[in-house]
């Protein structure tokens, strides 16, 4: 089917949509400039825009969340790709994550460098390697080889992570943030950047993807949830495509992004009442702070956090467009 019979025959095909996240955690409006709220709405925007075409013109799940993800990953707002935060070492270690919920398809990288588009080397990883998870140097080796585009460590430079960086590197402390606040603020006001996107397509199809560039000087090679399958990304056309954002451990701990498909199969809740379930009770219980996306293979959203804050957007072929940062304030046009 080409791109004019797709979009030419939407009419008698289901629902469709797309949601992102850009990062959750203690987002208060007193704590933004003008410029600056504005600037992450506008760069949500142009993300959402750029996969839902995509979907509208009968493309695929897939490619409508690695192209939503790729412009999140290009700007330097959102911890994930150019926007990447240090490690202890003083450099930019990137994780992601990406699954299909057609043929419950996988792929995941962890502790990469150098790659411009971590999302793109996920998608390669699940296409074309006949394995799920690939890490550090290995997964860099299969980017060069796959042809995908490097960068520079100078293209992952951005003054303010690295002053944030600066203030706790000869510490053992670590933040969760990407903020531009000192350090006594960095330590009580919790930002947890990460990017992601669900989508589900004119076919039915639905998927899920995350990629973050981790905690500012974290030590050991740590990874979080993110790129864990289950923990930080899942999808399956039976339930649900689910990307998560919050403090890692406990989103493991939880199969957090697999348990709102288990209580959706297993309980026949809603996809919200199964992420609110997830979010409001049981990460709640083990200190677990963030929030998630989710789609279903009806179309149907739900963005749910339990911080104070969660940079989101959606769009759905029923007209709906919603641009949200803070808790209770949702633009919907």
């Amino acid at each position: 089917m080409n791109k004019f019979e797709a979009s030419s025959s939407s009419h008698f095909m289901q629902p469709f949509s797309l949601v992102i996240h850009g990062g959750a955690g203690t987002i208060l409006k007193s704590d933004m400039t003008p410029e600056l709220e504005k600037a992450y709405s506008q760069g949500l925007e142009m993300a959402l825009n750029a996969g839902y075409s995509i979907l509208e013109n009968g493309g695929t799940a897939i490619d409508a969340i690695v192209t939503a993800i790729k412009v999140l990953e290009d700007n330097v707002l959102f911890n994930a790709g150019k926007g990447s935060v240090f490690t202890k070492k003083g450099v930019q270690e990137m994780d992601a994550a990406i699954m299909s919920g057609k043929d419950l398809a996988a792929g995941s990288i962890a502790g990469v460098r150098n790659v411009r588009n971590p999302i793109e080397l996920a998608y390669e990883v699940m296409a074309n390697s006949n394995h799920v998870f690939l890490s550090g140097k290995g997964a860099n080796d299969f980017a060069i080889k796959q042809g995908l585009k490097l960068e520079p460590d100078e293209y992952f430079f951005s003054a303010f992570r690295y002053d944030q960086w600066k203030e706790i590197r000869d510490s053992d402390n670590y933040s969760l943030d990407h903020t531009h606040q000192d350090l006594a603020e960095l330590m009580k006001d919790k930002k947890f950047g990460t990017v992601g996107a669900v989508a589900c397509d004119q076919h039915g199809n639905i998927a899920a993807a995350t990629s973050t560039g981790g905690m500012t000087n974290k030590k050991y090679g740590r990874i979080g949830d993110s790129p864990i399958i289950g923990a930080g990304t899942y999808a399956n056309n039976k339930t649900c495509a689910i990307s998560c954002t919050g403090h890692g451990e406990p989103f493991i701990r939880a199969c957090a992004a697999h348990d709102v498909s288990a209580i959706m199969e297993y309980k026949g809740l809603s996809l919200e009442e199964a992420m609110k379930e997830v979010v409001h009770h049981k990460l709640i219980s083990i200190d677990g702070i963030g929030g998630m996306i989710g789609v279903d293979a009806q179309g149907h959203t739900a963005m749910v956090f339990n911080s104070s804050g969660m940079y989101r957007a959606m769009k759905t072929s029923n007209g709906e467009k919603c641009i949200g940062i803070y808790k209770d304030e949702l633009s919907c046009f």
